[in-house]
């Protein structure tokens, strides 16, 4: 019976990040590693600016509910 988790999913300590740079490293080589990095800086910005902008989007959609709109056809009060 094994006593504890097999696998722990959370983030990974020293160790662990040193050998997963070295992998990375071997695999892109010295020279792309900026490269890398520059384009997934550039990835997190576009994910980021594209949840904000839908966020703001919820937000203005769940603030304009119709009641204020002149072209609303529900609106059933007498004229």
């Amino acid at each position: 019976m094994i006593a504890g988790p097999v696998i722990a999913w959370g983030m990974p300590s020293g160790g662990e990040l040193l050998v997963i740079l070295a992998i990375v490293l071997i695999l892109f080589g010295a020279k792309r590693l900026p490269e890398l990095a520059r384009s997934l800086g550039q990835a997190k910005k576009e994910f980021q600016k594209a949840t904000k902008d839908a966020s703001e989007e919820i937000n203005k959609l769940a603030d304009n509910d119709g009641t204020n709109n002149p072209n609303n056809k529900t609106d059933v009060r007498p004229k």
